[in-house]
This record gives C-alpha cells, sequence and structure tokens, in this order.
C-alpha cells in the first residue's frame, strides 16, 4: 500500500473518523475545518451496534462506553396511551444494544485518538476543489495542494457536493426540531429512548446520553419536533403555552420543565435527503458522510453511517487498484448498505412529522402490530440496529465485537 497525501474537508464525526485511520495507516493527512474553534454540533445521539462496531475496530469503544449510556429499548406512544413503537436490541441478540451519548463525548474520543502526525487547520473554510488537480481553495482566496485525494466530510450542507455531478436528490426536510441536554435527575427510564406523539404534529423525545468530559452529570436529549418554516413562530410562543402543550402531550414530564425556563439553551435542527448516484466521487474528489448521504435522523443512522464509511475508505485505499477503480468500489459498497436505510427514512417521517393526520392514524393503529409479527419483527430489528444490508441481505456485525460484547 503506498502512502498518500490526503485532505479531508470537514472535522465531524466522519472527518474525525477517517483522519485517525489513515493516519495510522500512513498516510499524510491534513484536516481542514471552518470552525477557529473546532467542536461538537449536536446534542446526543444513539449509537448503534454498527456504529459501536466502528469504534472497537479503532480501539475507542471502551472511551466511548465510559461516559455513554447503555440503551436497551426503543419505546414510542401517542398522547393517548397508545403503543406506537417498542423495539428492544435482546430481541434481535442478547448482546446487543444501543450507546446514548453526547456529541461532545464522542468528539473529544475521537479528538483524543487523533494522530500528532495530522495537521488540523482550523479556521478554514473551504469553497472550491479543482477535482483533477486535488487542489483545495478557501475562502481567502488561499490555495493547497495538489493532494492525491480529496475527501469532503463537511456534511448534510456541503459546500463541496456540487463538484460530484452525480446528485439524484438534494433537498430539504419540511420538518426540523429544536434540542438541548436536560440533567437526567430522576427519569425513570434511564436505559431507553421515549419518544411520544401527537399525530405526527408533535413530537417529544428523550435519550439519556451519559456524561461527556469536564461535565460529569448524567444526562438526556431533549427532542421537540418543529416545521422547519415555524422556527420563529416557535420562538416567539409564549414559555408558558410551550410548556403547557409539552405538560399536554406528556404529563410524565413537567418535573423536567424547570431545566427548559431559559429558551436561548435550545439550538434548532434542520435536515437534509441527499441521494447520489452510482458515483461518489470525481477525479480526486470523493463525498463522505452525510455529504454524501445525509437522512432524516428518524432511524438513527447518521453518526454510525459515517464511521462505517471512515473504515470502508481506509479498507478500500488498502487495496493495489489505481484510485478510480478504489473509489468506485467503495461507493458501490457503502451504497448497498445505506439504499435502504435512506428509502426508509424519507417514507417513514412523514409519519412522525408532518401535517397530515391520515399516515399518523396508520401509524397508530399498524405500527406496532405489525412490528409484533417475528418476519417483520427481526426486519424491524435489523434497520434499527444498522445490520440490514441492502433490502434483503445482512451487513455482518465483527464476530471479535459481539464476542467483547458477551465477555463484558
Amino acid at each position: 500500500m503506498d502512502a498518500r497525501d490526503i485532505a479531508i474537508v470537514g472535522y465531524g464525526t466522519a472527518g474525525q473518523a477517517l483522519a485517525i485511520a489513515l493516519a495510522r495507516d500512513g498516510h499524510r493527512v491534513r484536516v481542514f475545518e471552518q470552525a477557529a474553534q473546532p467542536g461538537p454540533v449536536g446534542a446526543g445521539f444513539l449509537l448503534q451496534p454498527t456504529g459501536m462496531a466502528a469504534l472497537w475496530s479503532l480501539g475507542l469503544l471502551d472511551a466511548a462506553r465510559a461516559c455513554g449510556t447503555r440503551v436497551d429499548r426503543l419505546y414510542g406512544e401517542n398522547a393517548r396511551g397508545r403503543v406506537v413503537m417498542d423495539m428492544r436490541y435482546a430481541d434481535l441478540d442478547r448482546r446487543l444494544s444501543g450507546l446514548g451519548m453526547q456529541r461532545g463525548a464522542l468528539f473529544e474520543v475521537l479528538r483524543a485518538a487523533l494522530p500528532p502526525a495530522v495537521e488540523l487547520h482550523a479556521g478554514r473554510r473551504i469553497v472550491a476543489v479543482d477535482a483533477a488537480q486535488g487542489r483545495l481553495t478557501d475562502a481567502d482566496g488561499r490555495s493547497e495542494g495538489p493532494f492525491d485525494l480529496v475527501v469532503a466530510a463537511d456534511g448534510a450542507g456541503s459546500r463541496l457536493r456540487g463538484g460530484v455531478p452525480s446528485t439524484r436528490l438534494d433537498q430539504p426536510y419540511p420538518w426540523g426540531a429544536v434540542w438541548c441536554l436536560l440533567p437526567l435527575r430522576d427519569w425513570p427510564h434511564a436505559h431507553e429512548l421515549r419518544q411520544r406523539y401527537r399525530a405526527a404534529r408533535q413530537m417529544l423525545g428523550l435519550l439519556p446520553v451519559g456524561t461527556r468530559p469536564g461535565d460529569p452529570t448524567p444526562r438526556m436529549s431533549f427532542f421537540w419536533s418543529v416545521p422547519a418554516q415555524a422556527f420563529d413562530d416557535w420562538a416567539a410562543l409564549p414559555l408558558e403555552q410551550w410548556h403547557a402543550q409539552m405538560i399536554d402531550l406528556w404529563p410524565q414530564f413537567a418535573p423536567h420543565l424547570a431545566d427548559l425556563q431559559d429558551r436561548s439553551l435550545l439550538a434548532r435542527a434542520s435536515y437534509r435527503d441527499v441521494i447520489l448516484g452510482a458515483r461518489w466521487h470525481q477525479d480526486r474528489l470523493l463525498l463522505l458522510g452525510d455529504a454524501a448521504h445525509a437522512m432524516s435522523p428518524q432511524l438513527g443512522q447518521g453518526v454510525n453511517m459515517a464511521l462505517l464509511d471512515a473504515l470502508a475508505l481506509r479498507d478500500a485505499l488498502r487495496t493495489a487498484q489505481p484510485l478510480d477503480a478504489t473509489l468506485a468500489g467503495f461507493a458501490a459498497a457503502r451504497r448497498a448498505h445505506i439504499r435502504a436505510y435512506q428509502f426508509w427514512s424519507r417514507w417513514l417521517t412523514p409519519l412522525f412529522q408532518s401535517d397530515l393526520a391520515w399516515p399518523a392514524t396508520l401509524r397508530d393503529w399498524l405500527f406496532h402490530p405489525l412490528g409484533r409479527l417475528p418476519g417483520s419483527r427481526l426486519q424491524a430489528l435489523r434497520i434499527l440496529t444498522g445490520t440490514r444490508r441492502g433490502w434483503f441481505g445482512r451487513w455482518e456485525l465483527p464476530a471479535g465485537f459481539v464476542e467483547a460484547l458477551a465477555r463484558r
């Protein structure tokens, strides 16, 4: 394997994991991040067994588990208390679980593992890439390169996606959310993702996400669904009226409203739906992570797919093929894994976030009963855990990883 000069644009999960993996393989890696002080973006997320396996492959799973919280169950119900979703990892394999984590915790785990040889250029917003030459241009007109490979890992709103002319779909989702981290306190569902819905117009979600370096307080990630065009309306709504909406939807949440007195602590989140064609690269430019396949967070796969992308690209670059064949093979392998997730994410989202009444009614009456049938339950659990490959295949977890979980 020849060592290459590689530029990574973006220092999110995909960029961090890729920099670690490639530098350990001896590649010369430089990372360009637009933020002057790189840090995490987002509140909390659910690391699935696939993402945990990726961290295990990097030797970082124990560090992640030290601050994360085991999640055994995903449970959702409507405003009347009717069960909509009830999924347990043990029904697929008793050794499996999810891991609730704060974005800040994963960022620090990956930051601490970054090899010293990696050059991190903060405060450099890359606005253009000469894909043929492998050269970068930043917002100040400075040029960098040439590089053997430029990896655009700059997120769902990628500025560089247009450099790969195979985008089939790139559009925002009509719904987003406001979110923050709340103290876990005495929340009784300390190992469960809990959601409550009123039709598909309102959704309140709570996910235990553990601690992070510098903050030993156990926390949970709070999520409130908001139409993307109505963020300003939500901000103008008197706080007491918003609190009343939440209590009406989920009375059990009332004691935690004391932690939601300052609306400025909540961040806004919006999402995109991105589907590329057969090619994820053009000459020396490759798209990775959300830049290549952004989707709704409804299936909770974003971070997990970013970690898997990073390891798959590392493995592809270990081959002796020409670069074009290497990148084409990488894209084909990853596309085979994620295609079903992109489909289900697009079509499930209106069942949980929309103004439509009839999809939510069908969801309330059919989603849980269908999910209890043996065949469909198995398929749903494979989608949840990230172990579905395409429509009918399986993405196998590494045997050593599953054995490690069994020993713990």
